[in-house]
């Protein structure tokens, strides 16, 4: 959980606008796990529906890859924050900047394992349907979840967190 806010913003007791008083984290338009979830759910229903197949057949395998490149980067992720001993759920106040494991080269490996969890789907059940609700899922996550967050990041961690932001991508 990566997030940006205003650093330096007058007085210090106001927090800056999307975040919570008493630190009880942030709050984001939707928890992202849901938010991958009804997107991966509702590609399966309009491909049930009107199939809509995108890619060749002898392709399909990748979607197997990915997954599987999906849940280790999702393993490897929360060993992170577990290791760090911050919560990773965004309505509980962080206690540290993580910037080992994949967080090295990703401000945010969990959302980037859930993109390619529903990328790795739509490729092996070769639906359109999938992969193109990513498209909003992916607004979704970078204006209503991202962005939010790390307002709450910068706002809490000032500069050690806007170091990090400046030197590792928000994806990849």
């Amino acid at each position: 959980m990566h997030q940006e806010a205003e650093h330096g913003r007058g007085n210090s007791h106001v927090p800056a606008r999307g975040a919570i008083a008493a630190d009880q984290g942030v709050v984001v338009l939707a928890r992202p796990p849901i938010v991958y979830l009804v997107s991966i759910l509702a590609g399966f229903g309009l491909n049930a529906v009107w199939p809509a197949r995108m890619i060749p057949s002898a392709i399909e395998p990748i979607g197997g890859w990915l997954i599987l490149l999906a849940v280790a980067l999702f393993a490897l992720s929360v060993r992170e924050f577990r290791r760090a001993r911050t919560p990773i759920r965004t309505r509980k106040p962080v206690t540290a900047v993580i910037t080992t494991g994949p967080y090295r080269f990703s401000r945010n490996p969990i959302y980037l394992s859930f993109t390619l969890l529903q990328l790795g789907l739509g490729l092996w059940a070769n639906s359109a349907w999938l992969v193109g609700l990513l498209i909003p899922t992916l607004v979704l996550m970078s204006y209503g979840v991202i962005a939010r967050e790390e307002r709450y990041m910068a706002q809490k961690f000032g500069d050690e967190y806007l170091r990090y932001r400046a030197s590792v991508r928000r994806w990849i």
